[in-house]
């Protein structure tokens, strides 16, 4: 086997790094002080009080958290317009193409795609769950791969990603995102009854369907799942992000560390799918957001313990080169894992994005492959 190539410090299933979070104290001091002064006040007599908070009231500026709310809801909107002007088809007449909003755990309106053969009978369906920072749409291609050898397709975009609600790039909870994906499966599962049903995860998404397949009402829905480049050994750039990220995910989640994509970690070897991936306006580049960080540290981190208690089939593919997430943590998985059907496969010489890489027609073909063998057993 083929020496790994040196890795960068990990973060997450796209090209964002967590930098060290001291960038951030500045920001937390002033939490802290607000803090304390409002304690202050709260000790102060009643009536001194009642005086000072009127008074203090009457100096503030308008609240900005309405006019936040509004640029974000607007947001939400225009990304949604972009993600249903996507041509699904890529020239593909024999699939059926449609878009619709699922109602998430939380109530929040979740964009997703389905494809569909349009003859012949369906061997199953793949249930796609991008990765972080990208969306569905970027999956029409792999689609258009998997309706012609007679599988259906759906795909959801997260929440803040793609044409789904919520901050783009922020999430502010992956568990959240566990949980969707698991309502969204059991969805289709009760529209095509009798039909094997795949989960497919890549990066950070292979993180949340490992997650996901993990809960016993969520396998038994399973013929199986597929992970590409999963981020399971995540790791921060500097000891002391792990150690805090926990306090600052809490008291300041939405902060941005500025600079953190400054310089972005190569995901592909395929020029054109660099630039079509970083050129997309539904992709978020921007620096990554402090809760959205530790929640990948978490659930990296919660795999990692326990990769002794997977027993769902799956299919675990990685790129011997990849800089972004860890080759080796695919491998432990596969060896530890509980699972009886499990298969393993490494490309040598292959970046993060597999399905973007020149031979992503392979790649794409061995999942199919692996697919029609778990079904015929």
């Amino acid at each position: 086997m083929s020496t790994m190539a040196e890795m960068e410090p990990l973060t997450s299933g796209a090209s964002n790094r967590i930098i060290p979070i001291l960038k951030a104290l500045r920001t937390a001091l002033l939490f802290i002080h607000a803090l304390v002064f409002s304690v202050l006040v709260l000790l102060l007599p009643r009536r001194y009080r009642r005086r000072y908070t009127a008074d203090s009231a009457a100096e503030q500026p308008p609240r900005k958290s309405v006019k936040r709310w509004r640029l974000e809801e607007e947001d939400t909107f225009r990304r949604r317009a972009l993600a249903e002007g996507i041509d699904m088809t890529t020239g593909n007449e024999d699939c059926r193409c449609s878009t619709f909003l699922f109602y998430g755990v939380r109530r929040n309106a979740l964009f997703t795609r389905s494809w569909f053969p349009v003859t012949g009978q369906k061997k199953g369906i793949l249930v796609i769950i991008h990765g972080l920072n990208e969306h569905s749409g970027r999956y029409a291609q792999f689609a258009k791969q998997l309706t012609s050898c007679n599988f259906g397709v759906y795909a959801m975009d997260w929440t803040g990603h793609g044409g789904s609600d919520g901050l783009h790039g922020y999430v502010p909870s992956l568990d959240h995102v566990v949980a969707d994906t698991g309502a969204f499966l059991e969805k289709i599962k009760s529209e095509n009854p009798g039909v094997p049903c795949f989960l497919f995860g890549h990066s950070t998404g292979g993180a949340v369907v490992l997650k996901a397949a993990s809960y016993p009402n969520i396998e038994e829905m399973l013929e199986g799942i597929v992970l590409t480049s999963p981020a399971l050994r995540v790791k921060p750039a500097h000891p002391i992000v792990g150690a805090v990220a926990p306090f600052f995910s809490l008291v300041i989640p939405k902060f941005q560390f500025k600079g953190a994509n400054k310089r972005g970690i190569p995901v592909s070897r395929d020029p054109a799918a660099l630039l079509a991936k970083y050129s997309d306006p539904l992709v978020y580049t921007g620096p990554i957001r402090v809760r959205t960080g530790h929640e990948i540290l978490r659930i990296s981190s919660y795999l990692l313990r326990n990769f002794k208690s997977v027993t769902v089939p799956f299919l675990v593919l990685h790129g011997t080169a990849d800089k972004v997430t860890d080759p080796l943590a695919s491998q432990d998985l596969y060896s530890q894992a509980a699972s009886k059907f499990k298969d393993m496969k490494l490309y040598d010489g292959f970046l993060h994005d597999l399905l973007f890489e020149p031979e992503r027609e392979e790649v794409g073909q061995d999942i199919i492959s692996w697919m029609e063998k778990k079904i015929r057993s």
